[in-house]
């Protein structure tokens, strides 16, 4: 069997939702970037153009118009910039008489030379792409050098099937898909097991491309890869950030052969270049390290709060800090994702508040090279008590109350975005005062446990040996939100290396109350929390969005009815 030399590039992007002509100037000068290289073709992240997901923007006639007239309008600027000769193959959205389609083309010589359409939509995850776009009906390769490319969208390679079977059956010497794939705990090494699957059942080698960067509650890790045939890694690009891999491959000719079936795809074959390209300067393959555990978490919620603050045309934010741990990781977060010039702290102590709580703040301010200021709320509290007369949780939530209104206002007065400090164990028990500690824009650990707020701070700190960002007593010291009298969490909550494994187990995993007591969890236990969880539904519906990290995130991957009598029980 004859081989061909090939050089491609995977342009692991940036990309912004809905910015046509931004995200058309990045194909641009990464294109050139992979020109300059001497590849012979350069694949883009799915809905290159428009942004992934773009969610119901697809439902715009106007906005489908655009992307297809931006698509058009970006072949001619290639091939004016002098890179006509170079196939790039860019995601964008396109409708028919039929809907709208989830597409992919090639753009060569100033021309559109091929597309091609999504042909599985899957209704879990990101979206229900059920709803929103129409499968496709043609398997399409390229042959570009001599090689024979078959073209992929995401899911078209996650299930052994037509589109596979069509790849095969066109003799295709490479498969490329192009993806959107959002960080989760263990996905990144989920993928290349999948597609390495893949890779082994066609006999073929698979180039895959995702983009990277945070979208609303979404946070894309990158992580594009190469395997051979047999499914081992040949390269790949880090995470979390934008990266043009460019690697040759020695590729066997494959010819075309028989399948039993390609589920009535039409195959359809576009030839740019039958001449293969001999490179004289072999590039290396680079294999990036994926990280994982602590690691990856903390760099996708820096991640995700960069792109969310730097994506909305925020110059700054603005975090209420307690002196406690959440607060403080939150403001260590923001730190590391915009820089701490760019981070406002805002002590608002209550006649409750304890002295070293207000110190602490200010020492992690110190520590992060933030702006800080302390705001006392006691005045404020005490010109409504004396009107209302409020006494225990409502005192308590008034409280919040006031510090909600005071951080929206120094967000209204001063333009920063308030940063919410809420993690996902308050989230899921309802652990919070609506219009108070929930006030803000983005909420960076509301997908983090409250145990691994904690792992968090203490991975941080070792990253910084030298002077560790999060002061040791503010890790240390129980949990209070120091609303009453020498208050703590665990005066109304079990203690969180007890809640967490529960909160996991109903909400991750929907066990029911008789697999959470076959798990060891005490019965009164068990009833509290689930009731807890399942009264909370209305508080986490009016949440801001925050980075997206386990396999159920609040809003986004779990909802259920507010008014809704289901209840789990001893009886049932």
């Amino acid at each position: 069997m004859t081989t061909v030399p090939f050089r491609f590039a995977l342009a692991q992007c940036r990309l912004v939702v809905g910015d046509l002509a931004g995200n058309a100037a990045t194909v641009r000068r990464i294109s050139a970037e992979a020109a300059a290289a001497g590849a012979q073709l350069v694949a883009f992240p799915e809905m290159t153009l428009t942004g992934y997901p773009p969610e119901d923007l697809v439902l715009r006639r106007s906005f489908s118009a655009a992307s297809e007239e931006c698509l058009r309008r970006l072949a001619k600027e290639l091939d004016d910039d002098g890179l006509g000769d170079l196939p790039a193959y860019v995601g964008y959205l396109r409708r028919t008489d039929d809907g709208a389609h989830n597409s992919a083309a090639v753009l060569h010589r100033g021309e559109v030379a091929a597309s091609v359409d999504k042909v599985y939509l899957p209704n879990y995850g990101v979206f229900d792409e059920d709803r929103y776009f129409l499968a496709g009906d043609r398997a399409v390769s390229v042959v570009v050098g001599g090689v024979r490319v078959a073209l992929t969208i995401c899911e078209d390679l996650w299930w052994p099937g037509p589109p596979t079977d069509a790849a095969k059956a066109v003799g295709a010497d490479l498969l490329l898909c192009t993806n959107g794939s959002p960080y989760e705990r263990g996905k990144a090494g989920f993928r290349e097991t999948l597609l390495a699957q893949r890779a082994a059942e066609c006999g073929l080698p698979v180039a895959y491309v995702n983009q990277v960067g945070g979208q609303d509650e979404l946070v894309f890790d990158g992580a594009s890869f190469v395997l051979d045939a047999g499914g081992t890694v040949l390269a790949r690009s880090p995470q979390f950030g934008a990266d043009l891999m460019v690697l040759d491959l020695q590729l066997e000719q494959h010819a075309p052969t028989t399948v039993e079936h390609t589920g009535g795809l039409r195959l359809e074959r576009v030839t740019l270049s039958e001449t293969p390209v001999p490179q004289t300067d072999q590039r290396p393959a680079e294999v990036a390290t994926p990280l994982d555990g602590l690691a990856a978490d903390w760099a996708a919620i820096v991640l995700g709060t960069r792109d969310y603050v730097e994506k909305n045309g925020f110059a700054s934010v603005v975090i209420a800090s307690s002196g406690g741990i959440d607060s403080a990781i939150v403001a260590a977060v923001a730190t590391d994702a915009i820089g701490g010039d760019r981070v406002h702290t805002v002590s608002l102590p209550s006649a409750y508040s304890s002295g070293g709580s207000v110190d602490d703040a200010v020492e992690l301010a110190d520590r992060l090279g933030t702006h800080h200021r302390v705001v006392s709320i006691a005045p404020m509290v005490t010109a409504y008590q004396d009107a209302l007369h409020l006494t225990g949780l409502a005192e308590e939530n008034l409280q919040a109350r006031v510090r909600g209104t005071l951080m929206m206002g120094i967000s209204n007065g001063e333009g920063h975005l308030v940063l919410t400090t809420g993690n996902k164990s308050e989230l899921a028990v309802g652990f919070s005062t609506l219009y108070g500690d929930t006030a803000g824009g983005y909420a960076p650990i509301k997908d983090i446990p409250k145990t691994e707020v904690w792992a968090l701070a203490r991975w941080r700190n070792e990253q910084s040996p030298e002077r560790p960002p999060i002061p040791p007593q503010i890790i240390d010291k129980p949990p209070s939100a120091e609303l009453a009298p020498g208050q703590l969490d665990t005066d109304r909550l079990p203690a969180y290396d007890v809640l967490d494994p529960l909160l996991e187990a109903y909400v991750e995993h929907d066990a029911g109350r008789s697999q959470l007591l076959a798990d060891g969890v005490e019965a009164q236990v068990a009833d509290d929390v689930v009731r807890l969880v399942d009264l909370a539904e209305y508080k986490r519906r009016q949440n801001p969005p925050g980075p997206k990290v386990t396999a159920k995130a609040f809003g986004r991957d779990r909802r259920l009815p507010i008014t809704n009598r289901w209840r789990e029980g001893p009886t049932l």
